[in-house]
């Protein structure tokens, strides 16, 4: 029996060269994406800066009695 089949240039798995090109740039994705990531929950969860706190008299350095 003779087999009618027509070989796909374009298929990843025959060609080891782009089968490799193609998995560097899947993981240069994945790791831009991972780091965009890593940046953006750094920026959403930034340090406001120094809060006002309300602090007892009596306790200050200088305590301030009645």
């Amino acid at each position: 029996m003779e087999q009618n089949t027509v070989e796909n240039k374009l298929d990843i798995t025959l060609d080891k060269v782009s089968r490799s090109r193609w998995l560097f740039y899947v993981q240069l994705f994945c790791m831009v994406a991972f780091l965009f990531g890593l940046s953006y929950g750094l920026y959403a969860h930034r340090y406001a800066g120094k809060p006002e706190v309300k602090v007892q008299e009596s306790s200050l350095y200088n305590p301030k009695y009645k």
